[in-house]
């Protein structure tokens, strides 16, 4: 079995060497565990500090996409670089590098798919009051949208086995926490969560730039993934709310009606129609996204397809280069066949797990 740690970075030369130091090279249950680092655009010297730590793989990808998109690609690359199970981690070192194997322990046993790092929010010195509160609501809030039991849904170390990293498919721009865990719960992949160590806080987050943009991006990351499984019942809240709004009106204009003065609430009238107008759209945008859900579906299951079939023919990742302190080849096709050689060689795989690496 092949474990890869996968490693998202922006300008990380500075913590990624204490982040490394802690990550494990030997996991029970693991033939070979492999290191990937995902580079994000960086413009400092985190490339060239990964290749003089030893990193195993490098995805390098041309120009600052966010987290979300680095996420997608490493474990685009790690699937075709022959993972059985992929464990993702900060590159600020937030999490303790050795609970990597308590938090594949459900999956190695097979009691779990996806595996959730619990940093138990309440217990971390360096959160403030108002931080640990919002972290615990966004938290239930995720709980209910996606039907699961995580107790801490912003976490990212989390471990994958081979089948639920194939489904996973993130669409967000921003962040992939909150949208694979409504994913999964609702694809019914094994979700659990385990117990993990923090370390002390290096520096301050640089996905949130307050509070109040933390909690604006979530909120809306929240209400668009779940609103993409359940539109019906979403749009159809929204449309109860509001004709009950509409109906409440119209009787108040109807009381006044009844009691000779209409004429001086025809505004009721008018609010009462632009109301019930509204929950008719609102109702008719439910259908509309249960059908376009119903084609979203198929449009994963196709995903999932294609993605089978390049693991199947061994296509490899693409902004791929191997580790290590070996230079980057040109592209073409001699370092199309010479690179897997040298990445399977590093970590004593035989050249037909890797693929074709190939950078694009």
């Amino acid at each position: 079995m092949t474990l890869i740690i996968q490693i998202p970075c922006f300008n990380e030369a500075e913590q990624l060497p204490q982040t490394l130091a802690d990550l494990p090279r030997e996991v029970e249950g693991f033939d070979v565990v492999e290191w990937l680092v995902i580079d994000d655009g960086s413009t400092d010297r985190t490339v060239s500090v990964a290749r003089e730590l030893g990193v195993d793989h490098l995805v390098r990808l041309t120009n600052n996409k966010g987290l979300a998109a680095g996420f997608q690609a490493g474990i685009d690359a790690a699937l075709k670089l022959g993972a059985d199970v992929i464990v993702n981690t900060d590159a600020d070192n937030q999490y303790y590098g050795p609970d990597v194997a308590r938090l594949v322990r459900p999956i190695v046993a097979g009691e779990a798919d996806m595996v959730i790092g619990d940093r138990e929010v309440g217990g971390i010195e360096h959160f403030s009051p108002l931080k640990k509160a919002l972290q615990q609501l966004g938290s239930w809030v995720v709980r209910q949208a996606s039907s699961t039991s995580i107790p801490d849904t912003t976490s990212g170390f989390r471990a994958y086995n081979r089948e639920a990293a194939i489904q996973m498919l993130v669409v967000s721009k921003f962040t992939y926490t909150l949208e694979t865990i409504i994913q999964a719960g609702k694809l019914l992949v094994a979700i659990d969560h385990v117990p993990i160590r923090t370390n002390p806080q290096t520096r301050e987050s640089r996905l949130f730039p307050s509070m109040g943009a933390y909690v604006r991006r979530n909120a809306v990351s929240i209400f668009r993934v779940y609103a993409q499984y359940e539109p019906l019942r979403v749009f159809w809240s929204l449309a109860l709310l509001i004709g009950l709004g509409s109906v409440g009106v119209w009787i108040r204009f109807a009381v006044a009606y009844l009691e000779g003065n209409g004429k001086g609430h025809v505004q009721s009238l008018i609010l009462g129609a632009v109301l019930f107008i509204a929950a008719v759209v609102l109702w008719a945008l439910g259908v509309i996204g249960d059908l376009l859900a119903a084609q979203r579906v198929m449009t994963q299951k196709t995903f999932e397809q294609v993605r089978r079939i390049e693991l199947e023919l061994g296509v490899g990742p693409s902004h791929y280069e191997p580790g290590g302190k070996q230079q980057p080849q040109a592209p073409g096709p001699a370092s199309a066949e010479a690179a897997p050689g040298a990445a399977g060689g590093a970590a004593g795989q035989p050249e037909e797990r890797r693929g074709e690496a190939v950078r694009l």
